[in-house]
């Protein structure tokens, strides 16, 4: 049976008061199923005045990552951030699992799947696939150890789907589909 997870990516760019930002969810198979994205944000000179230094995180935090929330119409399973500073409030936000995944140069884990604490605090090192370096994964502050362990089997079955859809469409660009479709 299919799997109703869906994937959430989010990514808010900009800096000096100058920001745009987009939100993406997708099927386990890292198909679409909705978009939404942000103009360029250019606050006013009173702004300017009125924020000060907090007018980045005013922009990003309060601005931004609440109208995107608001308005993408699929409730994603899991947030995947390029920002650390998103993590916490996304979770406060939109009430909902955030993580910021990133490459490691970690020796690859016991099996897909397994998850192992590093000495920072809130990072977790999860060996996404059977191949490769398992990935860094960071978790917003006083994150609980369900949410750690939601958060790797939703990634490794993302994982797993992604890379059957990949097989598929590297058969299929060998031309073996057009040849099973044709007989």
């Amino acid at each position: 049976m299919a799997s109703q997870n869906n994937l959430g990516y989010i990514v808010i760019e900009g800096s000096e008061g100058q920001m745009r930002g987009a939100a993406l969810a997708a099927d386990m198979r890292g198909i679409p199923v909705d978009f939404r994205y942000t103009d360029l944000v250019k606050p006013t000179r009173l702004e300017r005045i009125l924020y000060g230094s907090s007018l980045d995180t005013y922009l990003k935090e309060e601005l931004m990552l609440e109208s995107l929330l608001d308005s993408i119409e699929v409730d994603p399973s899991l947030w995947l951030c390029s920002d650390g500073d998103l993590l916490n409030p996304l979770k406060v936000t939109g009430q909902v699992k955030a993580v910021l995944i990133s490459d490691s140069n970690h020796a690859p884990l016991e099996a897909a799947g397994h998850v192992e604490a590093t000495s920072e605090k809130g990072v977790f090192l999860l060996q996404a696939s059977e191949n490769g370096a398992p990935l860094r994964l960071e978790f917003p502050d006083n994150v609980r150890p369900e949410e750690i362990k939601q958060a790797a089997e939703i990634l490794t079955e993302a994982a797993k789907s992604m890379e059957e859809f990949r097989r598929l469409y590297y058969r299929y660009q060998a031309g073996q589909i057009n040849k099973c479709l044709t007989q």
